[in-house]
């Protein structure tokens, strides 16, 4: 191994590390900043040059990626997320029911949408609601976090690490959403039977003293142009036009406006997360090139031997180390080469998903409740959400694990 891959391979795992840490200590950083100072240093150290960026960056990725962002920029701000929230759980006339329109109202609009973005608007909608009816918000919030990573698995635009799989496998949309959207079904009900039974005291069949009411705004114009290009645009996706093609049109669609600035739906697109990604491809593009990940792989037996248990395996170690869009792309070279890869892609993406419900730090999405859930003065501690998580995580393997080697593999 020459001088130069050595190099590379020191300066990438390091930063590898500081992504998988989040932080730099002392420095102000987090693993946006880490990642883009990987590839600078990389630069200045004469491994890689500027003018390849390109060669290694998904743009396809990263134009879905952006395009669902203004999407979902522009539902929100027309009060869809909102009303659709404020629909679902008003029929709830129980504990047990409201736990279950809650975890049904994540999972349906994390497999259609960005799981993030989810958990950022229903969050505050679940706690203002827990409050009111004078219960525990924790397991509600549990069950949102929860049900939007699994809730995502179930299609190429529930999440990032899936839109990198839809661009990189070119699975259809509706054979991706077949494939595992029983696996997101199945392990949704573990949910609530998991939080039912760890919170007792909380879930009983006692109906509310009160309705659930609120008044939820809806900007009508922005409402009803919104419905008609989500659903031509639900429709393209099924009809198995090219995804990230298709979401960029409907991106364009919305912006065609009279009534919203553009300065206010620009600034709902997280930046941060298209600058990561890209700093990520490059990364991953350069450690690819050197051999390090076949050779990698191969230490484990795993480029020989890629089947369902070792492309799992794989995925919950990589994912909860370095999170796990960064693990889908460390595993994406090896796949690519298999004659028959679907299977491969499809139990990654499975994998890689529900491995984020194994602990708080495991996905974007818990953190983001949790942080959302702390600036309302309501504490998700680590050991709180942990001990639910587990028992999620280990009841949505096995659900993975039966449907893909009877139907997938």
């Amino acid at each position: 191994m020459d001088f130069e891959i050595k190099l590379s391979l020191i300066i990438i795992g390091l930063t590898y590390l500081g992504i998988a840490v989040g932080e730099f200590p002392p420095f102000r950083s987090n693993r946006t900043t880490i990642a883009l100072i990987g590839v600078g240093i990389l630069v200045v150290s004469g491994v890689l040059k500027v003018d390849e960026f390109l060669q290694f960056i998904d743009i396809d990725t990263i134009i879905l990626l952006f395009s669902m962002m203004i999407i979902n920029a522009n539902l929100r701000f027309s009060g869809f997320f909102q009303l659709a929230a404020h629909k679902v759980i008003r029929i709830s006339r129980s504990p047990k029911m409201l736990l279950l329109s809650t975890i049904f109202l994540s999972s349906l609009l994390s497999a259609i949408f960005l799981n993030d973005t989810i958990c950022l608007i229903l969050t505050p909608f679940i706690i203002e609601i827990t409050k009111s009816l004078k219960r525990n918000p924790i397991p509600y919030l549990i069950a949102l976090a929860t049900a939007a990573n699994i809730g995502s698995v179930a299609t190429l635009t529930g999440n990032p690490q899936n839109m990198i799989i839809g661009v990189s496998s070119n699975i259809s949309y509706l054979a991706f959403l077949k494939a595992l959207s029983p696996i997101a079904i199945i392990s949704s009900i573990g949910i609530w039977l998991i939080l039912v039974w760890i919170y007792p005291n909380e879930f009983t069949n006692s109906p509310f003293d009160q309705n659930i009411e609120k008044n939820v705004k809806i900007y009508k114009p922005l409402f009803q142009k919104s419905l008609i290009i989500i659903s031509s645009l639900l429709i393209a996706f099924l009809i198995g036009l090219p995804i990230s093609t298709a979401a960029f049109i409907a991106a364009c669609a919305l912006l065609i406006t009279r009534r919203i600035k553009p300065e206010k739906v620009f600034m709902e697109i997280d930046w941060g997360i298209l600058v990561f990604f890209s700093s990520l491809f490059i990364l991953t593009g350069v450690l690819n090139e050197s051999g390090a990940i076949t050779l990698l792989f191969s230490q484990w037996n795993i480029s020989d031997h890629l089947n369902l248990p070792s492309i799992t395996f794989s995925s919950i170690v990589l994912s909860n180390l370095v999170s796990n869009v960064p693990a889908v792309l460390l595993l994406k070279p090896i796949i690519t080469g298999l004659a028959n890869p679907d299977p491969a892609w499809l139990t990654l993406a499975s994998s890689s998903t529900l491995a984020g419900n194994l602990t708080l730090l495991g996905s974007v999405a818990n953190l983001i409740v949790a942080e959302s859930a702390a600036h309302r003065k309501i504490t998700l501690t680590f050991w709180e959400y942990t001990r639910a998580g587990i028992l999620i995580t280990i009841f949505s393997f096995v659900v993975h694990f039966i449907w893909m080697s009877l139907f997938v593999w």
